[in-house]
């Protein structure tokens, strides 16, 4: 098959969850030999205009935009939507609702199959302002309409668009990225001033809806003995929030910030900490928790319906969505019963290596693709899960 993608930011993936489910997948697909043309912008791979790479097989093409917040990313799909008339392709993967409102482009002029992908409702993100959050509402109703399949990446997702829209979705949800090796020493983490297993970590962008200022509140009443707490990550178009957040913390030798961390660092500190924390009010299908839950850490979150999709009952921590006061007491709790927290961090590492494969979610995808074209897989391809699993679609 001959597949664009539209709506990444770039490759290699640096930041965002988007950006790391395309570096897995894509790149399968291009090693099962199928042809993936990946559109990207220069604000992100820091490329000059049309300017092409190779990433593990995928090809990725830089086109025009302008470094300004919304207008970029805008600007830079509807380009992506109009160069896919100049080639057959099979199939058009629209990743977020934003680039989606261009999906009726190669639906319109070409035989092209059209795929959304949705990770998340954006128009509900706090750092979009009317018109943007216009945009994005817009694009859902044009993928709603328009695309001639929607892929979610939570059942939470899946039920909004049959109740909004009366649409049937496929559910294909995303998985957790493999952490680099890192140093069992915990060197970096020492030069920090931290303490394996005696911090609460914050892994995301530093942005409203994933509440690090309720986490960071919740800490700072509640002043664990012994305990730090450390956010890592950059901030989404939001310096104003992630300098507040920082500024409230200023003085603090309990409260670290690291900025964004890559490779062996990044994996030192996930691995070191004690009680891996989201608090947030809105997520699509959170990576970090799925990384965090890979690496047997466990898990502090609020009760948001993909939370509860992912920790159920046994699984991890759940506390009430925005409330203060539910989240001291469940991170006084979690602190304080490190047996009981073992025991869940242990079944929701057995539910992700049971459910969460990249393996299996590009079959499934796959699948997807040759379903829609009315063609079957070549068997020739190795297109067969390590784990040897099988996989089938679920509509709703």
């Amino acid at each position: 098959m001959k597949i664009a993608v539209i709506g990444a930011k770039g490759l290699p993936a640096q930041q965002g969850g988007i950006e790391q489910h395309c570096a897995e997948i894509c790149a399968r697909m291009a090693a099962w030999g199928h042809e993936v043309d990946l559109f990207a912008r220069p604000s992100y791979n820091g490329t000059s205009w049309f300017h092409h790479d190779i990433y593990h097989g995928v090809r990725v093409i830089t086109l025009p935009s302008l470094p300004l917040r919304g207008i970029d990313a805008f600007l830079n799909s509807a380009l992506a939507a109009i160069m896919t008339l100049r080639r057959p392709y099979d199939v058009v993967f629209f990743h977020a609702l934003g680039p989606s409102l261009f999906s009726w482009i190669p639906k319109l002029v070409t035989t092209s199959k059209v795929i959304s992908v949705c990770h998340g409702l954006d128009w509900q993100r706090a750092k979009w302002g009317r018109f943007s959050s216009l945009m994005l509402r817009l694009g859902e109703k044009t993928a709603a309409h328009c695309a001639d399949d929607i892929i979610v990446v939570s059942h939470a997702l899946q039920s909004y668009f049959s109740q909004a829209h009366a649409r049937e979705t496929t559910y294909i949800p995303n998985a957790p990225a493999k952490y680099a090796d890192s140093d069992p020493n915990f060197a970096y983490g020492q030069s920090l001033g931290l303490t394996a297993n005696k911090y609460v970590l914050f892994l995301g962008r530093i942005v409203p809806e994933k509440c690090p200022d309720l986490l960071l509140e919740a800490f700072s009443k509640l002043q664990p003995a012994g305990w730090k707490l450390v956010f890592v990550g950059g901030g989404s178009d939001t310096e104003e929030f992630s300098t507040d957040l920082q500024k409230r913390a200023t003085g603090r030798m309990d409260i670290v910030f690291t900025g964004q961390l890559k490779g062996k660092f990044l994996a030192e500190i996930v691995r070191g900490s004690g009680l891996f924390a989201l608090p947030s009010d809105l997520e699509g299908l959170p990576l970090a928790m799925l990384e965090a839950m890979r690496e047997g850490i466990p898990v502090l979150a609020s009760d948001i319906l993909v939370h509860q999709q992912l920790l159920g009952r046994d699984r991890g921590v759940l506390f009430k969505a925005g409330d203060l006061e539910s989240c001291i007491e469940a991170l006084d709790w979690s602190i304080n019963h490190s047996g009981n927290l073992a025991e869940m961090a242990h079944a929701a590492q057995k539910h992700i290596q049971r459910h969460y494969d990249w393996d299996g979610i590009t079959i499934e995808t796959l699948n997807l693709c040759f379903a829609l074209l009315g063609s079957s897989p070549d068997v020739s391809l190795p297109i067969i899960s390590t784990q040897g699993k099988k996989y089938f679609r679920h509509r709703m």
